[in-house]
């Protein structure tokens, strides 16, 4: 099994690295790309999309060459690819926010049908089945609004998808250990074209299929063995997208605009502002604030209940203090 995990990240890896520049080539071509509008989007000349296709390709053929599947992750594997294709649609500019948002839900749909549905033992079936709607498709749209930076998204999801491989392998559930694996390698040969300065983007094919994934991946796995507080652990692992996400919304509501409009309240990007436009360096510090809540989550699988209500509080707390301090940035529109 360790063998099949070790050729899992391989293969991702060097099928990401081969298939990433032809998925550029591809993007130039067919005129998939970012073009700079002197707002929002900074970058000096455009930028290809579909580097998300390159990601979901690799993970794709790394896992059917290594593992089995049992219906659990079939149905993951088939959530996944219908939110890639919605994304690749968006790509090329033929979706609006609503019909995009029908396609993740249908996305979800599948694994619902499947029984992946989140697992709180106190809480009724129907209350599960709301959250799980809102997880997966708030964690979908969670990574598509923090691309917004070169190689921000597909670091975070590195980050994520290597603490999620931890709690796997804790649980004993290899065949999502595969997944994560897959995941973690096709992002890092990515990643050699998409850091600063990027030469190629995720697309929306690449954050929706990152951000469905790893939300779904988190909801198979058992987190209350010693905790029954355990299942916080999620929230942690995928804190730094989902607080980027309310502290967006709550700004935007704020400034009433609606809150699929662009704008530059993203917290990452006020980072940069304070670190006067260093973008590489702010990312650097985007991945460290996501490995420390990583870690806090794999913590809360061995508190007691009154610790770990206790360490929410007090990280809770220093979150919001320091949102408050960033909402203080000014920013140009």
């Amino acid at each position: 099994m360790t063998i099949r995990l070790i050729l899992g990240f391989f293969l991702a890896y060097f099928l990401a690295l081969v298939g990433t520049p032809m998925a550029r080539e591809a993007a130039l071509r067919f005129g998939v790309v970012d073009r700079p509008d002197g707002k929002l989007k900074d970058h000096g000349e455009p930028v290809p999309y579909l580097g998300g296709l390159a990601v979901f390709t690799a993970f794709l053929l790394s896992i059917g060459m290594t593992f089995e599947f049992d219906a659990e992750l079939l149905a993951l594997l088939l959530a996944s690819t219908i939110v890639t294709m919605v994304g690749l649609i968006d790509d090329f500019g033929a979706l609006t926010p609503k019909p995009k948002v029908i396609g993740q839900v249908v996305a979800v749909f599948v694994l619902l049908k499947a029984g992946i549905m989140v697992q709180v033992a106190f809480m009724p079936w129907w209350v599960r089945l709301i959250i799980t709607i809102l997880w997966l498709v708030g964690l979908s749209n969670a990574f598509n609004l923090v691309d917004i930076m070169d190689g921000l998204a597909a670091g975070l999801g590195v980050t994520a998808a290597t603490f999620l491989l931890v709690v796997a392998l804790l649980n004993g559930r290899f065949v999502v250990a595969a997944f994560t694996v897959a995941m973690i390698g096709a992002l890092l040969g990515f990643l050699r074209f998409n850091f600063f300065p990027a030469t190629i983007y995720l697309g929306d094919c690449g954050s929706l299929f990152i951000g469905l994934t790893l939300g779904a991946l988190a909801m198979v796995m058992d987190y209350t063995r010693y905790n029954p507080l355990g299942w916080l652990a999620p929230l942690f692992i995928l804190a730094v997208p989902l607080v980027d996400t309310l502290f967006v919304i709550v700004l935007r509501i704020r400034a009433g605009r609606k809150i699929y409009y662009g704008s530059p309240d993203h917290f990452p990007l006020r980072i940069r502002r304070r670190l006067d436009g260093w973008t590489a360096g702010t990312v650097v510090v985007s991945y460290a604030v996501a490995v420390v809540f990583g870690a806090l989550g794999l913590v809360v699988l061995f508190l007691d209940p009154v610790s770990t209500l206790i360490l929410t509080g007090v990280v809770g707390a220093v979150v919001l203090g320091l949102l408050v301090w960033l909402a203080a940035v000014p920013m140009e529109e």
